[in-house]
């Protein structure tokens, strides 16, 4: 679920950034642009946090 989050908000960015770049209105502004990436990374964190933990567990169970 988080990883998918960070995809979906990391594809609205990317799709700003595009916007931007080629010459159109981007419809977010700067800061919106950062909370935008910064909320990204953050379920990119949380995703990868949760599968790291349930690897751990996973091998504490196997020993």
């Amino acid at each position: 679920m988080f990883l998918t989050t960070a995809i979906i908000l990391f594809g609205g960015f990317a799709a700003n950034v595009a916007m931007g770049s080629i010459g159109e209105k981007p419809f977010l502004g700067d800061v919106g642009e950062m909370v935008l990436l910064f909320a990204a990374a953050l379920a990119f964190v949380a995703a990868i946090l949760k599968r790291e933990a349930a690897a751990k567990k996973n091998q504490n169970s196997k020993s």
